[in-house]
């Protein structure tokens, strides 16, 4: 299906391309904005849209405060993952990540500031970047997808510096433990790493399709999405609907039905400066994305 609209389009028409982008659209990826109060969300078209989370909260909020303020074009294939910094909203698709600037971001000016590839086996291999993770204390970006490795780039330079490996699979999901140095990683394989910064090695392994309430034989064993608050681990199944809440230590606390048949984007907004707007939002194969208030329902949905 196309993205671009052809010209001159009857309004009809155009109400039937959008109407069927909707119908088939995939988010996969969010992220936060520095204040908090903003969700950018990327989909399957390429486009970023922005939500106003204090718009969609407020005690005053109407249908349209539960659409974008604001929709762009970033990347010419999915944008598979985002993070954001203090300053800028950072975007990855098909071999190279993106940085785009908040503040023109919020003024509907899109103009992108760089781009990095990371280094690849060969010039011919693009494989696509299905994570992003900021590690502050190191000033550092993981980036981690189709080459299954766990790449770190130093964000003042725009060096690589180290590659972790240890999956067997495609990489879909990156966590931060922020009390201690230690990434949590997850992918096709079926497996939730944790690795070690400073010593650069992988210190544990969660197999979750190992787990009896959790196997999906017919679905298979990877994991598209998990998010930590450093007690507590939520991993999301690539084709299920549900948001299941899991302690570190492997027990599964409880689960959480979403509206899209599939989850492949978790986001936990933890941003001080907005403890209004503390909520966790889940996307996946639909054009809508979930805003759970607490961890034990769905209080509403964003909509591109």
């Amino acid at each position: 299906m196309e993205r671009a609209v052809p010209h001159a389009v009857p309004l009809g028409q155009m109400e039937v391309f959008q109407a069927l982008q909707r119908l088939h659209m995939t988010i996969f990826s969010q992220s936060v904005s520095p204040c908090g109060k903003f969700l950018a969300a990327g989909n399957n078209y390429g486009q970023i849209a922005i939500f106003s989370l204090s718009a969609a909260l407020s005690s005053e909020a109407k249908e349209e405060s539960k659409k974008p303020v604001v929709t762009f074009q970033a990347h010419d294939g999915p944008v598979y993952s985002m993070v954001s910094t203090d300053r800028h909203l950072l975007s990855a698709g098909d071999g190279e990540v993106k940085a785009w600037l908040w503040a023109e971001i919020l003024k509907k000016g899109c103009k992108e500031l760089w781009r990095r590839q990371p280094p690849y086996r060969t010039s011919l291999e693009v494989p696509e970047i299905n994570a992003l993770l900021l590690v502050p204390k190191e000033n550092s970006l993981i980036l981690a997808g189709g080459d299954c490795q766990l790449h770190t780039m130093d964000l003042e330079t725009g060096t690589f510096t180290r590659a972790l490996r240890g999956h067997t699979d495609y990489v879909h999901c990156l966590a931060l433990r922020e009390r201690s140095p230690e990434v949590l990683s997850g992918g096709e394989d079926g497996a939730v790493r944790l690795w070690d910064l400073r010593t650069a090695k992988e210190v544990q392994t969660i197999e979750v399709y190992k787990h009896e309430e959790c196997s999906r034989p017919h679905n298979g064993r990877w994991i598209s999405c998990l998010a930590t608050d450093s007690d507590w681990m939520i991993l999301s199944a690539g084709q299920g609907r549900c948001v299941n809440q899991w302690q570190l230590s492997g027990e599964l606390k409880a689960q959480v039905p979403g509206s899209s048949p599939g989850l492949l984007s978790l986001s936990l907004n933890q941003q001080p400066a907005a403890p209004e707007c503390k909520v966790l939002t889940a996307a996946g194969n639909s054009s809508r994305v979930d805003v759970f208030t607490n961890l034990g329902y769905r209080a509403f949905s964003l909509s591109f």
